[in-house]
């Protein structure tokens, strides 16, 4: 997926031309991005390479992978257009040397998947944990001029109120639970990137992000959101292994690339920020029937708990998650793309996908 996808390319244009992102101070600059392969790490190299492309900004990017050369598949639309792309390969956990001067520094590589937290809840505490340190200590060493680290809203812990939650309003863990092993880390995580800010004067800022999709979205993935549209395209019900009550704020994938190169110059250094859109604020139970309206025939219906006792172990506690993005936007920041449109784009971008194909 690039330019040749015209939703995508939609996206890459309204990102290089925001005029509330700082690109003169991107110009020249090398960029290095971890979890590249992911959803948000691709979408940023896309756009920092599109930027480079088109404007002529002479913007590099250096892409931390662990397998080359399914990063090269991944990428190879964009290598075949000349991007000003390189690979490392290595980890987070065990970081490799890196020769280039490394101006900025985006970090996403991380465990996602609720399975994954639950089934190798040691694992996950050590990926974040060593991960964030090495590269918090990578900035240090490389005078970069700006990090933004991904945090998660799951940090939010067991949120029991609708109100508008700040970054500081943060709920119960429950530190018995193996699932909890990934928001406790990702809570420690944004701690020591406020103990790097202090001690060391990294300048890093924290990107506390709701659950984001968009284009790049693949139609078998696993994730709830993407389960959903399945569903409806397949005239199935929707059934949820869960009540469906817990409430959440979305996030359209090219809104969280705009806030976090938003964040690399302007956010202050230490400081967390929730990145969200304020107004996809519903339960889970709700946002399924929102794809059934906009994609489904009638009749079809969301079925809650079903399965429910084998599997409420993978998933966080039922919450309300109204998170308040007021700082985002005293920086000029505000998401653009309504619910709807996240799962109108994200279809688009797949037809388009296949069709190219």
């Amino acid at each position: 997926m690039w330019k040749e996808n015209k939703i995508f390319k939609e996206d890459l244009e309204y990102c290089i031309n925001a005029s509330f992102l700082p690109w003169n101070e991107f110009e020249g600059k090398t960029f290095f991005v971890t979890g590249a392969t992911g959803l948000i790490g691709y979408t940023v190299v896309c756009a920092l390479m599109y930027h480079a492309l088109v404007k002529k900004s002479g913007i590099k990017a250096v892409a931390l992978v662990r397998d080359i050369e399914k990063a090269k598949v991944q990428f190879k639309e964009l290598l075949a257009d000349g991007a000003n792309l390189s690979f490392v390969v290595g980890s987070v956990e065990s970081l490799p040397d890196v020769d280039d001067n490394i101006d900025y520094i985006v970090h996403g590589a991380c465990p996602t998947a609720s399975a994954f937290f639950t089934e190798h809840p040691v694992e996950t505490i050590q990926t974040i944990i060593s991960g964030t340190y090495n590269i918090l200590d990578f900035a240090s060493r490389k005078n970069a001029k700006g990090v933004v680290h991904l945090s998660s809203m799951e940090v939010y812990g067991e949120t029991l109120t609708k109100q508008k939650l700040s970054e500081n309003d943060l709920g119960k863990i429950d530190l018995t639970s193996p699932r909890s092993s990934y928001p406790e880390a990702k809570r420690l995580a944004e701690n020591l990137c406020a103990c790097f800010a202090k001690e060391y004067n990294v300048p890093v800022k924290v990107a506390r992000l709701v659950q984001t999709f968009g284009p790049g979205v693949k139609y078998d993935d696993n994730r709830v959101f993407a389960y959903m549209l399945r569903c409806a395209l397949e005239n199935k019900n929707i059934e949820l292994k869960t009540s469906g009550e817990k409430e959440n704020s979305y996030l359209y994938t090219m809104d969280a690339v705009t806030a976090i190169l938003l964040l690399l110059c302007k956010g202050e250094n230490g400081k967390t920020y929730n990145v969200a859109n304020e107004e996809t604020y519903c339960s889970v139970k709700d946002m399924g029937q929102i794809v059934l309206d906009t994609f489904g025939k009638a009749g079809l219906q969301v079925e809650t708990n079903v399965g429910a006792n084998t599997a409420t172990q993978m998933y966080p506690p039922q919450s309300m998650m109204n998170l308040s993005v007021k700082l985002m936007k005293e920086l000029g920041w505000e998401a653009q793309t309504t619910l709807p449109q996240m799962y109108v784009k994200m279809r688009q971008a797949q037809d388009s996908d296949q069709t190219a194909t």
